[in-house]
């Protein structure tokens, strides 16, 4: 089984029943995932991966911090026994270290999970914050305004999410310019 059939399958083995709308969100993250593959190269499988897979620490099999980044992350690593990269990046997505640091577990993200390749990481945020809850496609402005209204302003997603605001923007920019310098790199001239 390759990488991408395996994430796919253990994503809806974790998501599409207890969390239906958890495991849309997931598949739309995916497709978001796919259409980077002209600017990922040879990471493109591992990027679709980690991007179905990424929120699988919500699901109740696997919950135990209460933190999805990090309870994904460990399940990957110690039950799975997952290609590192993939822990990696679902451990670190969508600026996970800022709402580990809300959470009083930003030592034991750091502590056992390694950053992943700027580029990466920055491709997983983009297709995340460009992807809504049900999976269709989104702005990243969009989606910052949604995940404050559905938390709260004074929650310690709505805090988190008001500070990663910036490197949110950031990093969606970067990966934009990287899909428009290739758009314009492949028009015949």
């Amino acid at each position: 089984m390759g990488l991408t059939e395996w994430a796919y399958s253990l994503s809806e083995s974790l998501l599409s029943d207890p969390l239906p709308r958890r495991w849309e969100h997931s598949l739309g993250v995916a497709k978001r995932a796919r259409s980077l593959g002209p600017v990922m190269g040879d990471d493109a499988e591992l990027l679709e991966a980690a991007a179905v897979l990424h929120d699988i620490g919500y699901s109740p099999a696997i919950a135990t911090t209460g933190f999805h980044p990090l309870d994904g992350a460990r399940f990957l690593r110690d039950q799975e026994k997952a290609d590192g990269r993939v822990v990696r990046l679902v451990a670190h997505h969508s600026c996970a270290l800022l709402e580990a640091e809300e959470r009083g577990l930003r030592q034991e993200l750091e502590g056992e999970f390694e950053l992943e390749r700027r580029d990466l990481v920055d491709a997983l945020l983009f297709c995340d914050m460009t992807t809504t809850p049900d999976g269709t496609q989104t702005t990243p402005a969009e989606r910052l305004d949604e995940i404050v209204q559905r938390y709260g302003p004074d929650t310690i997603v709505g805090r988190f999410i008001k500070r990663a605001a910036p490197e949110i923007h950031a990093a969606s920019k970067r990966v934009e310019d990287r899909l428009a310098q290739v758009s314009a790199d492949s028009q015949p001239m």
